[in-house]
């Protein structure tokens, strides 16, 4: 009984032992299922494109047909776990789109051998399936030398070509991008720009002074504000109590008022006041408030604030006036240096008998016309010696320039012995007094003529004349002593005072060179006689500015838009001027003006009509103009000009100069000179 019952016990182990068997088989068996269709689901997920005959040339399933022995294949992959796991798969199994890294030619694979391929797939760029499926039989008997050196590409090459012109147009769209980015950038910023313009304050508030600068606080003179505006109203007060007769009150604001003005002096700003003028400023206030508790009356007081206000209106004309006179006088007016200089020279000149050689001997340059030939008309020693200095200086071959100065009777022995003591070494200098022209006279020239009448002189020299003080600086300008002198005319008569020449460079004395003026002579006028710079922008030098075109003659002759061109530096073709007989048209206008109603006094208005149609415009870097008058002018074309001009009040040579152009000039005055220094001029 014991026996049996040990049998059935064993009996029923063993069923219980195949049943856990089989149950385990079926799971590895599932397993082995579910594995490989992952990795079929995987490998037949994309398709190579194909070749002509329906299959690309690399792929696994061209490679082995149904017709051949296909081949296992172990594909190592990951599952859902991470766990590793290897299965075996058919070559057949494999999609279009895998193709063989290193194809080989079956046929000549032995069956003994052993070969190794390596699967890709051509979608790994774009899918997360990127396994390497690797084909062998025994890795462990791998021989690298069996292996055919034949490799064909895994790339399509259509699909290659595809890819680069993908990129190419990625590119071509990204750079448009960013180009487009940049000009929307550019055009926000000049958006941003011209709306903070327009949002801007131009008005500068708080400003008492022209000379203060622009980068002062605007609230940096409010005490000064304050102390002059107290001063106004103290005045206002002061008037009134004058008027109903409070004599204490009227004593009272009038010392307030002198002393606050003592305080104040020449302050322009809070930093220039004294330390006591908030002191001041409360006793002020304190002195106002009683007047206003006492006189205060709204219409009394403006009627007083109107009539002070045309007051100092009125003292603002004529102080206006006052100042053009003094600054026409200041700017005419021979300064005591160049005074003692000319005395000093002269006398030197007829000390030391240079007086008694009555005719230099001959020569031969003055009156070679292949020679480069300046014109100088000029009373002013010192100026004249900086033209010649700068024009040397810069002239690539001085030997060859040639400068002609005529100057009055008054001032040739002061210029012919400064140019005999300092004479450029290599240049040739002539000067010449005008009076030994015996030609110029009064029957042949018409200025003359007319500087000789009585109505002219009575213009300048009478004090109760219209064009008096009165009339302020437009008629002022005009009395200027040098229309008076014929050496300001004298330009009109170039190829009578230099009868063998063809060419000649006309210089002003307020002038500097800083290049080489030589290509003038090569510049080509176009048959024109004058070749001159034209100083007309937008509407300003214009004809209209200098002739009077109310006048019927004016009128019919000129167009009132026509552009203007400078005096100064000027390149005249004495053939052609000759040929054209310019001095007499010049006669013929300067006769009609006899009565001045066609342009007032001076030498630019007879010019522009003698020269009329007949300029030739230069280029504006050979001649820079306004530095005798534009604090304003480009440092830039200053330096680039290879003239510059300071045409206007303010000549270097006075006190009146614009301080930051005075260099360009000064620098060509030789402050070592023995007469320089006896007469205090210096640099």
């Amino acid at each position: 009984m014991a026996a049996a019952s040990r049998t059935l016990w064993s009996f029923d182990s063993l069923l219980l032992t195949c049943y856990l068997l089989v149950i385990s088989s079926i799971i590895i068996v599932d397993a082995e299922i579910s594995d490989n269709r992952t990795i079929g689901r995987a490998l037949k997920a994309y398709r190579l494109p194909k070749d002509r005959k329906g299959r690309d040339a690399s792929s696994a399933a061209y490679m082995f047909n149904d017709n051949e022995k296909d081949l296992d294949i172990i594909a190592t992959y990951s599952d859902v776990s991470g766990t590793i796991r290897t299965c075996r798969v058919k070559m057949k199994d494999l999609s279009a789109s895998w193709v063989l890294e290193n194809p080989i030619n079956v046929d000549k694979v032995q069956g003994s051998q052993v070969q190794v391929l390596k699967l890709k797939d051509t979608y790994q760029t774009s899918t997360p399936f990127q396994e390497n499926v690797e084909q062998s039989t025994d890795d462990q008997q791998f021989q690298e030398g069996e292996i055919l050196s034949h490799r064909q590409t895994y790339w399509s090459p259509v699909k290659f070509k595809r890819q680069i012109l993908r990129q190419k147009r990625r590119d071509l769209r990204t750079a448009e991008l960013v180009r487009q980015g940049k000009e929307v950038d550019k055009k926000m910023q000049a958006t941003e720009a011209i709306e903070s313009l327009k949002n801007m304050d131009t008005v500068m508030k708080g400003k008492y002074s022209i000379w203060r600068k622009d980068f002062e606080n605007p609230n940096a003179d409010s005490t000064l504000k304050l102390m002059r505006d107290q001063i106004i109203m103290a005045k206002v007060y002061a008037n009134i109590a004058f008027s109903k007769k409070q004599t204490v009150l009227y004593n009272s604001l009038l010392k307030q008022v002198m002393e606050s003005l003592n305080v104040i002096g020449e302050a322009n700003s809070d930093a220039d006041l004294h330390p006591s003028s908030l002191d001041r400023a409360k006793a002020m206030g304190h002195a106002l408030s009683v007047a206003k508790d006492e006189l205060y009356d709204c219409f009394t007081v403006e009627r007083k604030l109107r009539a002070m206000l045309l007051t100092t209106e009125d003292n603002l004309e004529s102080q206006k006036k006052r100042s053009a006179f003094l600054i026409q006088l200041a700017a005419k007016t021979v300064p005591k240096p160049l005074h003692c200089l000319s005395l000093q020279l002269s006398a030197d000149y007829y000390f030391h008998g240079y007086y008694q050689t009555k005719q230099e001997p001959y020569n031969e340059k003055l009156e070679d016309p292949s020679l480069y030939h300046y014109a100088i008309f000029s009373d002013n020693v010192l100026a004249t010696s900086v033209v010649v200095n700068s024009t040397v200086l810069h002239a690539n071959e001085p030997e060859k320039h040639v400068f002609h100065i005529v100057t009055d009777k008054l001032n040739f022995a002061a210029m012919k012995m400064w140019f005999l003591v300092n004479s450029p070494e290599s240049a040739t200098i002539q000067v010449d007094n005008i009076d030994d022209f015996k030609w110029m006279n009064s029957s042949y020239c018409s200025v003359l003529r007319q500087l000789e009448s009585v109505r002219i002189k009575d213009y300048y020299f009478k004090a109760n004349h219209p064009s008096t003080l009165s009339d302020g600086a437009d008629h002022l300008k005009y009395r200027n002593p040098k229309y008076l002198s014929i050496l300001n005319h004298l330009r009109f008569y170039l190829p009578e005072v230099h009868p063998k020449l063809d060419k000649i460079l006309f210089l002003d004395d307020d002038i500097v060179v800083q290049k080489d003026l030589t290509p003038l002579w090569d510049v080509d006028l176009k048959g024109m006689v004058n070749g001159a710079v034209e100083t007309c922008k937008e509407s300003f030098h214009r004809f209209d500015k200098y002739l009077n075109f109310s006048n019927p003659i004016i009128i019919e002759n000129f167009d009132p838009n026509a552009c203007g061109w400078a005096f100064g530096m000027n390149i005249f073709d004495l053939k052609e001027w000759r040929k054209r007989n310019i001095t007499a048209i010049y006669h013929h206008w300067q006769d009609l003006n006899d009565d001045r109603t066609l342009w007032k006094l001076g030498t630019l208005p007879p010019g522009l009509i003698t020269f009329y149609n007949l300029t030739h415009p230069l280029d504006r870097k050979w001649h820079v103009l306004g530095l005798g008058y534009d604090p304003a002018l480009n440092r830039t074309e200053i330096e680039n000009a290879a003239v510059i001009h300071y045409n206007g009040n303010y000549k270097p040579w006075l006190d009146l100069a614009v301080s930051k152009y005075q260099s360009y000039w000064s620098k060509y005055v030789s402050s070592g000179n023995y007469y320089l220094q006896r007469c205090n001029i210096s640099e």
